[in-house]
């Protein structure tokens, strides 16, 4: 079970874009992650007739080093760490090790 996922609330620690908060889009293999609206980059591209893409400059979403990112806490407001805990029940759930509080439902 990853410490991050798909979908899940974070907010940058370190570099640029560092306090800026969004959703991670994709968790890619190499322990980087996606994140929507941060770390930003300009890409120029060619035209592709064969395609119909006309060229241009396009902004598009550059990975994060997942140690560069802690999920968001809404009840601190701050990043937060992650822990593992089984539940009575037998699921294995993620908790904020600030505040005991469970992630996953």
């Amino acid at each position: 079970m990853d410490r991050i996922k798909k979908g899940d609330e974070v907010i940058v620690t370190t570099g640029k874009d560092k306090g800026k908060r969004g959703a991670v889009r994709r968790v890619l293999v190499n322990d980087r992650v996606l994140v929507e609206n941060i770390n930003m980059a300009k890409r120029h591209t060619k035209p592709n007739p064969a395609r119909g893409a006309g060229g241009g400059i396009i902004e598009k979403e550059m990975p994060l080093h997942i140690s560069n990112v802690a999920i968001y806490n809404p009840v601190t407001k701050k990043g937060g760490r992650v822990g593992f805990r089984t539940l009575e029940d037998g699921r294995k759930v993620r908790y904020f090790k600030s505040n005991n509080e469970v992630l996953d439902r």
